[in-house]
């Protein structure tokens, strides 16, 4: 016998009057219990009691009701996506046997009922988005359903829907999207529902602390200085943010900024929110200390005692950051292509060279074993010369003394002054005559003459897995060939970010000892002329169940920056969902530095860097594999050879916070 989803509740053959009658007429609220499922919504409360948030969302602010239409009958089914969460739950309990075609197992139901023409069920959800209060149908971002499937089931719900008016489709990703260019229906794209959206939460995590409004310019120009027990409110995601127990930044971030790598680092609560300078409830507590929640799909914040302040502070203290040692004895220039140990396992191989060569070169050495990331060669300058420097001017008894300093420890802007004061003396310094002849010689050997080099940090505190230190050093661009960019001067700049006041005051807040800290250099080409740059997460940063795999990706056009742009200026965001039918490239923001309706990569170019973020996570997964495991990667799409290709310029192990 045919189930009935709606028998104890309403009469279902009731007269077509009888239907129009009905809609924006609560129909499920006749027992305390939702059903299994229901054949019409009559108003926006039976909605509420079959929806769900969703498994991932890269929209905040969604609610979706699960859609089955059974081609076997015609009969359309509202499914309860609070109880079961996926279609296969409902189909294999409700419409399997019985007089009615069986339903098979998970994997099989899943090849044939997301992409088979002879599908029985048209799948898809009913979605609610808050921000612009907009309804729409969607189906999964790899279902392959034709235009005709979508358009059958679209009029379907929309005659079971208390507000038929209201309903459009929304395209879910690219291939998607490309079906409804074909479909007469209302359209709402990706963009433009992002564009009522009003909260952005991007780490999850709870923080308590004293609430201060400050401005981004403040912060770069030395007006102001956070603490880390502040909770903040700022204007835009400044370049330069220092340890904070929360962060809600009036423009909207990117996800893979450096703020909120550090923000997932450090879990501590990072959001974006519409309109919170002048926000009522932010105002009102202003200069208190408060407790910030920052959740999947809201926010909450409330005022605490000092006392309760105290001890929250006193039970979340970062545990302390132990680096691995220096070895300052090693000299040798390396060539990162032979600079791991074959015979050792990658984890051991790495563990004996960071010592002399630092986080980033070592990783490099590793990247380079992997063909799909089309690393360049590249050199390792070990620490050693950094050492002989520090200790030849006379720097690291400068270090001492500031350590040893009260003021300097419980002043910021004093610390400020006396590194900044530090940085430009060491950048003044003159570097050893031998090893830059020496350096000079390597080079010229090692690559094409009057080749512009990247010198880029590479200490033994960045790039280790449980720290990332993202943004924390500098890299400078110089030619050994050319007195308009001296080699020399890029060494100097690069080696004096060591005590940048932001990496000075992360390391302070973590605990790490900056007299046990050294900074070697990872040397390559440039990427002059490069077509566009970005970086990725090769895991689904809007996740948190782990259900929905893919690589997550921000990309920009030229050299404008991914991590640190410029207010106003948007990059390309999408998940690549690499290991699922299709790979579809699902997009949640694009550049607004190109014409609407075109994309920073190609479909190709896509792919391409898929192939790279998955050989990479293959690769590094016997070093740094475990709970929440990813690598975060640097990207340039460049011109090789005359055609654009993907290179990778940087991989660093990124544990998902809260995953340990």
């Amino acid at each position: 016998m045919r189930f009935a989803p709606l028998s104890l509740w309403i009469v279902t053959a009731c007269s077509e009057a009888a239907v129009e009658e009905a809609r924006g007429t609560c129909l499920l609220t006749l027992r305390a219990d939702a059903p299994d499922s229901a054949e019409r919504l009559g108003c926006e409360a039976d909605f509420l009691a079959l929806a769900s948030r969703p498994l991932a969302a890269s929209i905040p602010g969604a609610r979706s009701v699960k859609t089955v239409l059974d081609r076997v009958d015609g009969a359309l089914y509202f499914q309860n996506s609070q109880r079961f969460l996926i279609h296969w739950d409902f189909a294999s309990t409700h419409l399997s046997g019985k007089g009615l075609p069986v339903v098979p197992p998970l994997v099989e139901f899943n090849l044939t009922e997301y992409t088979s023409p002879e599908r029985r069920f048209v799948l898809g959800a009913l979605t609610h988005y808050e921000g612009p209060d907009t309804w729409v149908y969607e189906i999964a971002p790899y279902d392959t359903a034709s235009a005709g499937d979508v358009t059958e089931a679209f009029g379907r719900i929309r005659e079971a829907f208390w507000a038929p008016e209201e309903l459009a489709f929304h395209p879910t990703s690219e291939a998607v999207n490309a079906m409804a260019e074909s479909l007469a229906l209302p359209i709402r794209t990706t963009d433009e529902l992002y564009a009522g959206v009003d909260y952005q939460p991007l780490n999850l995590a709870v923080g308590v602390g004293k609430l201060r409004f400050l401005t981004a310019a403040d912060l770069a120009e030395g007006r102001a200085y956070a603490d880390p027990r502040d909770v903040v409110v700022l204007d835009l995601a400044p370049n330069d943010l220092t340890s904070v127990s929360g962060a809600i930044t009036e423009a909207f971030q990117t996800p893979l900024s450096h703020v909120n790598v550090l923000a997932q680092n450090r879990g501590t609560p990072n959001m974006g929110l519409r309109g919170a300078i002048e926000h009522p409830t932010l105002r009102a507590l202003e200069g208190r200390w408060v407790r910030l929640s920052v959740e999947a799909f809201d926010w909450t914040i409330e005022e605490v005692d000092r006392v309760t302040a105290d001890a929250w502070w006193e039970a979340h203290r970062p545990a302390a950051v132990l680096v691995p040692r220096l070895d300052t004895e090693t000299t040798a220039f390396a060539d990162l292509a032979t600079l791991l140990a074959p015979q050792l396992p990658l984890g051991l191989a790495l563990d004996a060279v960071l010592p002399a060569y630092g986080g980033k070169a070592s990783n490099y050495a590793a990247l380079l074993q992997i063909p799909e990331a089309r690393a360049r060669p590249a050199l390792g300058i070990p620490v050693h010369y950094f050492d002989a420097f520090m200790k030849s001017h006379g720097f690291y008894a400068r270090l001492e003394g500031l350590l040893a300093d009260r003021a300097f420890e419980e002043e910021p802007a004093l610390r400020d002054a006396a590194l900044a004061s530090l940085r430009a003396d060491m950048e003044a310094a003159p570097l050893d005559k031998a090893f830059v002849a020496a350096l000079e010689a390597t080079l010229d050997e090692r690559f094409a003459p009057n080749t512009r080099m990247r010198f880029r940090s590479s200490t033994n505190a960045e790039d280790l897995d449980g720290f990332t230190g993202a943004g924390l050093y500098t890299s400078k661009t110089g030619d050994p060939h050319d007195p308009t960019r001296p080699m020399e001067d890029a060494i100097r700049a690069v080696w004096a970010s060591v005590y940048s006041f932001r990496a000075f005051e992360e390391r302070r807040y973590r605990g790490i000892d900056h007299r046990a800290v050294g900074m070697a250099l990872l040397v390559h080409n440039s990427f002059p002329d490069e077509l566009a740059n970005g970086v990725a997460l090769t895991t689904n940063a809007y996740d948190r169940a782990g259900l929905e795999p893919g690589f997550t990706v921000n990309v920009q056009i030229g050299e404008l920056s991914v991590v640190l742009p410029d207010p106003g200026i948007r990059s390309d965001q999408f998940l690549l969902q690499w290991t699922l039918p299709g790979q579809p490239v699902i997009y949640s923001q694009h550049s607004n530095q190109l014409p609407a309706g075109t994309t920073v990569l190609t479909l190709e170019q896509v792919h391409e860097l898929g192939a790279a973020l998955a050989a990479v996570h293959a690769g590094f997964l016997p070093a740094y594999g475990g709970p929440g495991y990813a690598m975060d990667v640097e990207f340039k799409l460049q011109l090789v050879d005359g055609a654009p290709r993907i290179m990778l310029k940087q991989a660093r192990p990124f544990r998902v916070a809260g995953s340990e």
